[in-house]
Parts: structure tokens; sequence; C-alpha cells
């Protein structure tokens, strides 16, 4: 169904303005499916607000009409704004045209013929194409007769309904989770749930991020069978070894990884060869021999796709029997890998590479602190007791140089971010923020991981087998003009639309004090990276071809890549099995990209709940920030420490304009404009640990 329903999409969007029968769309359909198929696609499209129906029966895309598909942004106080998908500005929504539309719906509008109020088309919802909020997570108000929901969520409803007898043992005072049943009727009520979870008493942190987890369908417990299944992984690799592996055993290889690390998957070697070129080998955790295709493992992994980090907490991909057990390299002891081998150039060009399924010792469990410190010459007493690893060490650092420098001069974006830290106490509570290091260790892994990950990918493409590929696309005309207005507002000029063009900016930021902004309003302009059975290149490395292999035991997409490449090794990959692998790859890649965003919007909102506890022991201090966001309601300030507080634009004196195209706020007495990059003092006035919401006052 869903090929027939792309295909008559297709057929409509080649031929702007046509309208058709059924049996006129059936007819043009080759090979012709039944008619019955084709009528139950074109009802699926018109549901989905793909199509519509004239009053003579007869389909065209809304388009046509003058009709806008978009997201709901409400307001909260009766109003809002629908951003289209296609792009485009905002149109607003005045009372009484939402049709009961709630923040975040996907919805179909009809513009108004004139302007609306400060220049915004104005339109009305004319049907809601799919609700957003199917779970709400607040706090349970209940007495004796009644129960409600306050949701978390100021731009919904104030109040969903609950009967006491669908409250699940919920207190009142207690962070749930309600599933929906009801949006409610105009003038009648608000929305009906049912509460599903129970999570603690409202305002703290803990059951706040609980709740975030809970919403993004993240599990901090596997299911009993799935434990089982760890359970019963061989704790050590057999002796004899399995057949058809390479042993790499009496080879220099270790691992980089933090100090506090225990999931270790990645193992670097390196050696010279008689003419000079470096010959790199990179060592992956075989988790595919433990985690079979449909096995109670697989099927758990498929589903949470990635393992989740925050703070001092992970939530694993796989239970911790093999995340930190037998698929970890750890030190000394003999563990299943799949390796890479690459011959590459003085200059860095790879020149021949090979593939094996591989068992490997590693001689050394390094941290990225003491590598940095050995190749500083910084500890001697350190130089002495890895004088076994340290002549490689100082070659890798070498090669990895020369492949940041061919990397930079073919156009790859080379975007400075720093991943803050957030340090905790024995109990779980916030200390210090602070910044990852990013020494020559660190660049050094990356280096050798983007060259496995690029001869994996090119290797499945040339041979014409299915993969996971990681892709990048182009940014959108639109994300790339709207980063244009920004930085020009800061002094510079984009020339273009290449990666080269966008690298120039960020070079001539590089050093200033704005650098840190510009590099991360480039970051929020590109597309989102995602996962794709189909090669689309990667924009930002400007990688012709790419996938993710080094990071299986905690990255699914790497895991399936690692499935495919084996059946591939041992000759299986073809025909049938081709066919299904393909199918495979397509699930994996739509599954993986989804998980991905679902973690990573857990982890950055369960961050902003762990700043904002800490924060509330600076309530009332004065901080030196930048201004990094602006909206008409308000303006975000960064603080040094990557601490994101907002001043809302009513503390603010005096009344204020907003410029959507330049992002910025003019207004007040004496007049003064806030925008991007701009130097301010702020005061921390208020900081929820419950919301991750921090509020400052402009300091003068």
């Amino acid at each position: 169904m869903k090929e027939l329903k792309e295909a008559i999409l297709a057929l409509f969007q080649s031929r702007p303005g046509t309208v058709m029968t059924l049996t006129e769309v059936s007819s043009k359909l080759n090979p012709g499916p039944l008619r019955s198929e084709v009528g139950e696609a074109l009802r699926q499209l018109e549901e989905e607000g793909l199509l519509m129906t004239s009053r003579r029966g007869k389909y065209l895309l809304p388009a046509s009409l003058g009709y806008v598909t978009g997201r709901f942004q409400s307001t909260g106080r009766g109003f809002g704004f629908v951003t289209p998908e296609d792009g485009g500005a905002d149109f607003f929504i005045p009372p009484g045209a939402t049709k009961g539309a709630w923040h975040g719906d996907k919805v179909l509008i009809l513009p108004e013929s004139g302007p609306a109020t400060g220049g915004r088309r104005a339109a009305a919802v004319e049907k809601i194409l799919s609700r957003e909020n199917k779970v709400v997570t607040g706090r349970l108000v209940r007495n004796r007769r009644h129960a409600h929901l306050e949701p978390d969520n100021r731009r919904l409803p104030s109040s969903i309904e609950v009967t006491a007898a669908r409250s699940r043992g919920g207190k009142d005072g207690d962070k749930v989770a309600v599933s929906l049943f009801s949006y409610g009727r105009m003038g009648r009520h608000e929305g009906q749930g049912t509460v599903r979870a129970v999570f603690g008493r409202d305002g703290t942190r803990e059951a706040a991020a609980a709740a975030i987890l809970y919403i993004q369908g993240i599990d901090p417990v596997f299911p009993a069978s799935v434990l089982a299944a760890a359970r019963s992984v061989p704790k050590e690799v057999p002796d004899p070894l399995p057949a058809g592996r390479l042993d790499l055993r009496g080879k220099i290889i270790f691992t980089i990884d933090g100090a506090d690390a225990k999931d270790l998957d990645d193992a670097v070697s390196l050696e010279k060869s008689p003419e000079g070129n470096y010959i790199l080998g990179v060592h992956i955790a075989d988790v595919s021999h433990y985690v079979t295709q449909d096995s109670p493992l697989d099927l758990e992994a498929l589903r949470r796709g990635t393992s989740v980090y925050f703070a001092d907490k992970v939530i694993p991909m796989l239970p911790t029997e093999l995340s930190n057990g037998i698929c970890s390299l750890n030190p000394k002891v003999p563990r299943l890998t799949m390796t890479v081998f690459m011959t590459l150039s003085p200059d860095g060009a790879i020149l021949e590479h090979s593939i094996h399924k591989s068992v490997i010792c590693t001689t050394e469990r390094m941290t990225y602190e003491n590598c940095n410190l050995l190749l500083a010459d910084a500890d001697p007493a350190l130089a002495q007791r890895y004088e076994n690893i340290l002549p490689t060490l100082r070659v890798m650092a070498e090669l990895a140089a020369i492949l940041e420098k061919k990397r930079a001069l073919r156009g790859a974006l080379r975007i400075q971010s720093s991943e803050s830290k957030i340090i905790c106490n024995e109990s779980g509570e916030p200390m210090e923020i602070t910044f990852r290091p990013r020494g020559v260790s660190e660049q050094l892994i990356e280096e050798f991981m983007l060259a496995a990950n690029e001869t994996v990918a090119e290797h499945m493409n040339r041979l014409n087998k299915p993969t996971v590929y990681r892709v990048h696309e182009k940014p959108s005309p639109a994300k790339v003009e709207a980063f244009s207005a920004v930085i020009s507002a800061l002094g510079y000029t984009l020339s273009g639309t290449s990666s080269t063009a966008m690298q120039a900016v960020l070079d001539a930021a590089a050093g200033k004090p704005e650098e840190p902004l510009v590099n991360s309003l480039l970051l929020h302009s590109m597309m989102k990276a995602r996962y794709s059975p189909s090669n689309l290149g990667h924009f930002g490395l400007a990688a012709e071809f790419y996938c993710h292999f080094t990071s299986p035991i905690r990255r699914y997409p790497d895991l399936a890549v690692h499935r495919l490449l084996k059946l591939l090794l041992d000759g299986k990959l073809e025909g049938r099995v081709q066919e299904q692998s393909a199918r495979f790859a397509a699930l994996a890649s739509e599954v993986s990209s989804e998980r991905e965003v679902a973690a990573e919007t857990a982890e950055r909102d369960i961050e902003k709940l762990y700043k904002a506890e800490y924060m509330r022991g600076h309530i009332g201090e004065v901080f030196q920030g930048v201004v990094s966001g602006v909206q008409r309601f308000g303006v975000f300030v960064t603080l040094p420490n990557s601490v994101e507080g907002m001043i809302p634009t009513e503390a603010l004196p005096g009344e204020y304009e907003y410029s959507e195209a330049h992002m910025t706020l003019t207004g007040g007495v004496p007049r003064r404009k806030f925008s991007f990059g701009l130097s301010l003092r702020v005061q921390c006035v208020a900081s929820d640990a419950a919301s991750g919401r921090i509020d400052f006052r402009l300091e003068e």
C-alpha cells in the first residue's frame, strides 16, 4: 500500500492542478492495481491531507485550491501559528479558527487573502490531519469525585479530565502519563484520558526524568526474557575459535576511551610497511556473533535502537552482560571482532583494504587523558609505563593529522562544538558543569573511525550489496537563507551553499568571541543526519559513502551493518537472502532513525533538568552570557558553562517588536535590539528542576 500511495502522489505531483476520478487514477497506473486497492489508497491519502476531493468527487492536490499543510504551534492563549511543511513563513491562526487543534498537531489550513497583524498572513484550520499528543505527562489533581491532569506543556489545554476509575492508583500531586482517548469538543471539555504510568511526586527531577523517558519510549528496565537470554550468552571466547577467524592476538592493539567508559567497542592498531605506507587496523566488537537476528536480544536492541546517556547515567541498548562483558573489548582477554585493515599512502589516500572476522586480545586499555599526556611528553613516569605502545601511539597521531587535513581539503565541515559534562555526587545531585576535553587522542580515534566507516560503506556499495548508510543531505534553501540572514547581523557573509562556503564562515569566526555561536547556528541550519538503505552521501563530511560500523554495542545500525557484512564475507548475500537483507536494511534504517531522535530528545531534555537543579544553588547571582536565541516570547542567554536560560519578553522594560526574518527583538526605552551573539549581564531569578526552566533578568 505504501508504494501504491507513493505512485499515486507522484502522479498528481507530476501534473500540478490535475483533477482525476478514481477510474482515471487507476487507468494511469502501470501495472494496474485492483480498483479497490486504488480506492483504499486514495482514501488514506485524503485522510492524511495529501489529497482532497472536489464537490464533484474528483481528487486533487490541496495546494491546487490554496490549502497548506503544516504543524500547529499553540501559544496557550487561544491562538497560534502554523509552520508549513514545505518551509516558508508561518501563518497566524486567530482565536476561533483553530478548530480544536492542539500544539504539534498536523493540520490543513486555508490562508486568508489579506495580511494579518504584524505582516503575517492569517489562516483558518480546516482539518486536523493527525494528533501529535497521544500521551501527555503532568501533575495529577484529584479529590473524591474528580481527577484531572495539569499538563507539563503549557501550550496544551490547561486541564485534561481523568475519571477516578482511570487514575490507576495515582495520588493527588503525582507526576503521571495520561493516554488520551478524546481531544474534546468546542465548549464542552478539553480532552479526556487514562493514566498509564505514575512516576512519583511531581516537582522532582527524578519524576520529571522518568516521565521524559516514558514519553520517548525508553525503558530503563529490560524484559525478563531478554535478561534471561543475556545470562545464557557465553562469558568467554570459545576455545577452539569459531571457524574462519583471523587470529590477531599477537598484534599490538589497544583501546582508547574515556576513563569511566565500560562498553569498549573499538580498538586500533598501526604498522608501517617497508614502502612507507601506513597499515591501519580498526577492530570492532563482533556483537552480531552473540545477538543473532530475530532473537529476543536482537528484537529488543532494534526496539531501543541506541544507548541513552545523560549526566552520570546510561540506559544501554544491550544488557550489561553483553555491553560491559563479553562484547566489550576489555584488556588482555580474547574478544571476537570485525576488523578493517586499510593501507594508506603517506598523504592519507587509501590504497587497499580488507575486511575480516577476527579475534583480538588488547594490549592495553588506554584513556584519552593518559594518551594526551603521553603525546604531549608531559609525564615521564607514564611514558615508561606505556613504553610498549608509545611509538605506535606517536605514529597514530601523525596519521590522524594527515587524515584530518585530507578531509578538510575535500570540503568537510569542521564545526567546533563543546559537549558539556555534568558532574554528580554519590547521591546523583549535580555539583559542577564543565566541558569534555578534546585533545589529540580524541581526534585520533575520530579520524580512524571515520576512515573505517567510509571504507565499509564504499565496500558494500561497490559490490551493490544492501546495507544501512548514514546519510546527511544538503541543507534546505530556507535554512541556508535563515543562517545567512542571522550571521549577516554578526558581520559575516555566506558566499554560497556548498560545504566549502560554509566552512569559510567558520574559519572567519575562528578565535573570535562569537565563534561558538556561529558554529552553533550553522549546526542548527543543517539537515538532520539519518539512516537509509540508499546511499545519498554525507554533506557534512563531504563523503560519497558513509555508514556507522564502529559502535555496535550502543547503536543498532552498526550491528545491522556487521550482520550484512558477515553474510557477504560468508558468501551468502545473494539471491533470496539478499532480497531479505534489503528489507532488513530498510527496516533497521527507519527504526534506528526514529529511535536516535527519541534518544537525543530525552538526553537533551533530561540534561536541562540537571542544569536547572544545579542553577537552583545560584539564584540571585549575576553572570555574563551571550544571546543564543530570540523568539517573540523571550531572549535565550547561554552562560560560559553551557547553561541556557530565558529572559521573558514581559520582563523587558517597554514594548518590543519581533523580526522573524532576522530573529531580533527591538524596542524598549532607551531603544535597543536583542540579537544573536549580543553579550549580556543577567541575573538568575528562578530555576525549576522539575521542568528544566531557568529564568534570567537583565542586569543593567
